[in-house]
């Protein structure tokens, strides 16, 4: 007689939809399946005027469901796996996960409290419900003018206090409200990338767990289990564990795999991690081709991280996230550009159909001269941080290319444009990497915009790492500088690389982004 598999799930919308999702995957492998409502301390505390980080122990979604199940009350109890502690009950294994839906967080916000001049397009000193501290850690960090304020409830709860005015945006993870299918036509929802707002471990993914001695159950689970998803989400966990974390650690970690360039599987971690929620976070990217003990060699490097003296061809702005990330963190940091810029006057605008930016320089001194641009015109950049500068002069980018291979963010742009025209303001001398990839090279028109000048300088020899931003600093700073062996180098971008390399400079790191948290990662990514 076949037996009749019985699913624990806590009461609330999302768990009743992650128990029935389960169970329609066992039933189309022929099973019998029954769900029993369980209720935890999560549920009886979530009218509780606190956060999760003020309430002792781990495991208050997930306990009563444990229990539970070591009382064969229940055969598979199914969680939200970023709300599991990091090690099982004896008795008890996670059988298998699900597929994962989207990482990312929602930041949903009341339309009355917009800025698309800011960060997260959020205004000034608003006021932010969340009760995650990896979520408060990370927010303060990119927009420390905002203010947060604890948010209990299940999903439906928390969009309806944002409705009644109580805040003016909350932070939600992108698969529950998928899940549910919530209407938030009503309001603006910003999608945070994990790559640079790092989720919790393994969120958007569901934990099987049932009882390491049934392994009929076992083998049955194994045939819905995504392998592929397993093995990123351990490497998270694994992470997680080695700094003994739950639900009180602003943590998140969030692994990814792509091909590299021979076809081989590149595992890709986004970390970041602090003391507690009202501390600067800890922000890494690392890679490697073999999982071999690579969690082990990211905590060793983040907990031997040590302060260093940074030097940085570039003038910082009040606003710029990388000068402050490091003071905050205790580097010694000085930013001077080696280079100053000279505007050159446009003498007459054509119209065309798109207008692409490779950098902020260019924004700038193209949009500072009030050119008309017609409103149809559609606008491309290389990276986030042109794509801001953009946004601050009143326009969004169309197309915002992410990839540091310059080539294939030009092939990606011309795939869209196909044979429209575009403009490039540039700067005189420029390489035009992003032009020659055009398919249609008489699209193309190039419009100087402004000059480099060199402005070298001597710059002390003691700075452990030196981050060279373009080629023509480069060339400015060894006009009156030398190199020492204890120097460490980062390149923004190939060009910048190869004007190194040309100075006999073969060892350098290149960040995975160019704006400022990728160049924040290049600099705690180092090792010495």
């Amino acid at each position: 007689m076949k037996r009749k598999i019985i699913i624990g799930t806590r009461g609330s919308d999302l768990a009743l939809w992650q128990a029935n999702y389960t169970k329609g995957l066992l039933e189309e492998k022929g099973q019998e399946v029954e769900i029993k409502i369980i209720k935890t301390l999560g549920d009886q505390t979530q009218q509780w005027d606190t956060s999760f980080d003020k309430i002792e122990g781990k495991g208050f979604f997930t306990k009563e469901l444990e229990d539970a199940l070591l009382t064969s009350n229940i055969d598979i109890a199914v969680h939200s796996h970023k709300d599991l502690p990091t090690t099982s009950p004896e008795g008890l294994i996670i059988a298998g996960v699900s597929k994962r839906e989207d990482p990312s967080d929602l930041l949903i916000i009341h339309d009355s409290s917009v800025d698309e001049k800011l960060k997260f397009n959020l205004k000034k000193g608003a006021i932010v419900g969340t009760s995650s501290t990896r979520r408060k850690s990370q927010l303060l960090a990119f927009r420390p003018d905002l203010k947060v304020k604890d948010l209990r409830g299940n999903l439906p709860t928390r969009i309806n206090k944002l409705r009644l005015g109580n805040y003016d945006a909350i932070m939600l993870a992108k698969a529950g409200v998928e899940r549910l299918d919530l209407d938030l036509d009503e309001f603006t929802v910003e999608k945070l990338n994990p790559c640079e707002f790092v989720p919790a471990p393994a969120q958007g993914v569901l934990a099987w767990q049932t009882r390491e001695d049934d392994t009929e159950l076992l083998n049955i689970i194994d045939q819905i289990n995504d392998l592929d998803v397993l093995i990123k989400i351990n490497i998270e966990r694994e992470l997680l564990n080695m700094f003994e974390g739950g639900c009180h650690l602003p943590f998140g970690a969030y692994c990814d795999t792509e091909l590299d360039d021979e076809d081989r599987l590149k595992f890709m971690v986004w970390i970041s991690v602090a003391e507690s929620w009202d501390k600067q976070p800890k922000q890494f990217y690392f890679e490697t081709l073999d999982t071999d003990g690579f969690a082990d060699m990211m905590f060793d490097h983040i907990q031997g991280l040590k302060r260093k003296k940074i030097f940085i061809t570039k003038t910082f702005k009040e606003d710029d996230y990388l000068p402050k990330a490091l003071s905050r963190l205790g580097f010694e940091t000085l930013g001077k550009s080696l280079i100053e810029f000279k505007q050159i006057k446009i003498q007459f605008l054509p119209r065309t159909e798109w207008i692409f930016f490779s950098s902020k320089h260019a924004v700038r001194y193209f949009f500072s001269q009030k050119p008309k641009v017609d409103k149809a015109t559609k606008f491309g950049c290389v990276g986030t941080s042109t794509a801001a500068e953009l946004r601050i002069n009143g326009h969004r980018a169309s197309f915002i290319g992410q990839s540091t291979d310059i080539k294939l963010v030009g092939k990606q742009f011309s795939s869209i444009v196909g044979s429209n025209s575009v403009l490039f303001p540039i700067a005189r001398g420029s390489m035009q990497s992003i032009q020659w990839q055009m398919v249609k090279r008489d699209s193309v028109i190039n419009l100087e915009v402004y000059a480099t000048l060199s402005q070298s300088m001597v710059v002390a020899n003691d700075y452990d790492v030196v981050l060279f931003t373009s080629p023509s600093n480069v060339d400015s700073y060894f006009e009156k500088n030398t190199w020492h062996p204890h120097q460490k180098a980062i390149a923004m971008g190939e060009a910048t690389g190869k004007s190194l390399e040309k100075l006999k400079i073969k060892k350098y790191t290149m960040p995975k982004s160019f704006d400022d948290l990728g160049l924040l990662h290049a600099i705690l990514g180092i090792k010495y």
